[in-house]
């Protein structure tokens, strides 16, 4: 099966509350390169919405914007996931939460620059989305 390629570039996390009505609502741009062309500054929206658990509850991946093709939609949902829990988190390496903390945290408007680049599989054909 074909490869896409996805090159995570930067990640703007707009809103995060914990402690009480927790919920994220976070962009991560991205390239992508696919069926030989390389798409530059693509974007996706991603939440969890309130009253989710942060740490557990899946995250939610809109379709990305700047892209209409066929995309394994499991697995990109799954690297974006990858990518954001890898910058945000218990596991974070930009923002270290841990879950089960006292108190409440609300972090707004933070811009985190960390590249990583994965690959998945790419549908030939409509399909994916």
């Amino acid at each position: 099966m074909p490869q896409a390629t996805i090159r995570f570039k930067r990640c703007l996390q707009d809103s995060q509350d914990l402690g009480t009505e927790e919920h994220m609502v976070a962009r991560v741009v991205f390239d992508l390169a696919v069926d030989g062309r390389v798409l530059e500054d693509l974007t996706v929206n991603i939440k969890q919405p309130v009253g989710d658990d942060y740490a557990t509850a899946p995250i939610e991946v809109v379709k990305p914007e700047g892209y209409s093709g066929p995309l394994d939609y499991e697995a990109f949902r799954r690297e974006v996931e990858s990518y954001y829990r890898g910058l945000v988190g218990s596991g974070g390496g930009a923002i270290r939460v841990a879950p089960g903390g006292s108190g409440r945290l609300r972090m707004r408007n933070n811009l985190i620059f960390s590249p990583k680049t994965v690959r998945i599989n790419h549908p030939e054909g409509a399909g994916g989305w």
